[in-house]
């Protein structure tokens, strides 16, 4: 749409130090208009509000006009940015991000306002409402990146947004270890090895997950079950499932766990959960014991040792009284393999860990340590899964 159909009133009075690109969506926005307003219109708008303006600064406030239109606002040059992981708004003030491990403040700085008209951008498409009857929403940007949103009284200093960014690129296996365990967890998923990863918050927990699959044979039908849709497999045959939350219109919400259950009915030859974190650990378990082999998962721990003893957790959560003798066989019977990955001062994912658990529930030492931090310590002792596989050696 060209400048002259916009028939824009004046300038709207602003104070001169009020930014071009938030006069210019002002304009746009008393204006209105029949339809897309293209680059060159919104360059002769700011033409009209700043005729200084060399070509570099011209294209760059254009663009922020346009993510002002249709994007995230502010936070589209953040997104823009390979290098940042995470988005961190901790009400008005000044946008945090994590670069390379380290988080550090950012020139983009935002009021309440600003931020109100984020989430509602974000959450709005989804269907979703975020206000004090429903202050905590988990949204996904069109991306993937995952979107939490905290709104006050439960935020007290003003509305907390966070984004955990979802990398369009897969990292290979080989970023996150040296070739003796990368060869070890390649073999392991080729021959049905049933793994779990483990790691603390933001140690590359589901990166590596989708580094695991990538390592997936062709042919095999796979299904995934996340809160979010990150992972990327390049199966030929493969059915992602997303988790639903409630809706203001009144549709339940649809848990891992009822995925993981419609899952064992979709006739699956591996599951790929992205996270265990409730009751949905022993349907889990169930699934690794009754054929799937091959199922991998996340979990938040901080090693192996501490991963069993979660997944015993979560699965007494799971409502049927089992004692936890029985969970614990459960565990021995499904579970082969627990990689631990850790972020490093640096910033830099990686493996540090590989343990088998032990073949026997009342074994003290619980689990068999294989792999350090670079090398490949013992072998293994459990065999493939897959029929046809040769013992690792």
């Amino acid at each position: 749409m060209r400048l002259d159909a916009l028939s824009l009133p004046d300038a709207l009075p602003a104070p001169t130090l009020q930014p071009v690109d938030e006069r210019v969506h002002a304009r746009l926005l008393t204006c209105g208009g029949d339809g897309p307003v293209d680059d060159d219109a919104l360059a002769e708008l700011v033409r009209d509000e700043d005729p200084l303006l060399d070509a570099d600064a011209l294209a760059t406030t254009v663009a922020r006009v346009r993510a002002r239109i249709g994007g995230v606002g502010a936070l589209e040059p953040l997104l823009a940015d390979p290098a940042v992981n995470d988005i961190l708004v901790n009400g008005p003030g000044p946008v945090w991000v994590e670069r390379a491990g380290q988080l550090e403040p950012t020139d983009v700085v935002l009021d309440r306002a600003a931020i109100g008209l984020l989430i509602e951008r974000v959450v709005a498409p989804l269907g979703l409402r975020a206000d004090r009857s429903t202050p905590i929403v988990d949204a996904r940007l069109p991306d993937g990146s995952r979107v939490h949103v905290i709104l006050p009284p439960l935020a007290v200093d003003g509305p907390c947004v966070t984004i955990r960014r979802f990398s369009a690129t897969t990292i290979p296996l080989a970023s996150f270890c040296p070739p003796p365990v990368a060869d070890l967890l390649t073999w392991a998923v080729a021959a049905g090895l049933n793994m779990v990863v483990c790691g603390a918050t933001s140690s590359g927990k589901t990166t590596l997950l989708n580094a695991l699959c990538q390592h997936l044979p062709f042919g095999e039908r796979v299904v995934t079950v996340e809160d979010a849709a990150e992972l990327r497999l390049p199966g030929d045959h493969v059915v992602r499932l997303e988790t639903r939350p409630a809706t203001p219109d009144g549709l339940p919400a649809v848990s891992i766990r009822d995925l993981v259950r419609a899952a064992l009915r979709m006739r699956p030859d591996r599951i790929v959960v992205g996270e265990a974190r409730g009751a949905e650990a022993l349907d889990l378990l169930q699934a690794m014991n009754t054929g799937h082999d091959g199922s991998l998962s996340t979990c938040h721990a901080n090693g192996p040792v501490d991963a069993l003893r979660r997944l015993e957790t979560m699965s007494l959560l799971g409502g049927l009284d089992l004692p936890l003798s029985a969970v614990r066989e459960q565990i021995v019977g499904a579970v082969d393999l627990l990689v631990h990955v850790a972020r490093g001062l640096d910033g830099h994912r990686r493996v540090v860990g590989v343990a088998e658990v032990a073949d026997d529930p009342d074994d003290p030492r619980r689990v068999r340590r294989v792999a350090g931090d670079g090398t490949v310590e013992d072998c293994l002792l459990r065999p493939a899964r897959r029929t046809g596989r040769p013992a690792w050696t």
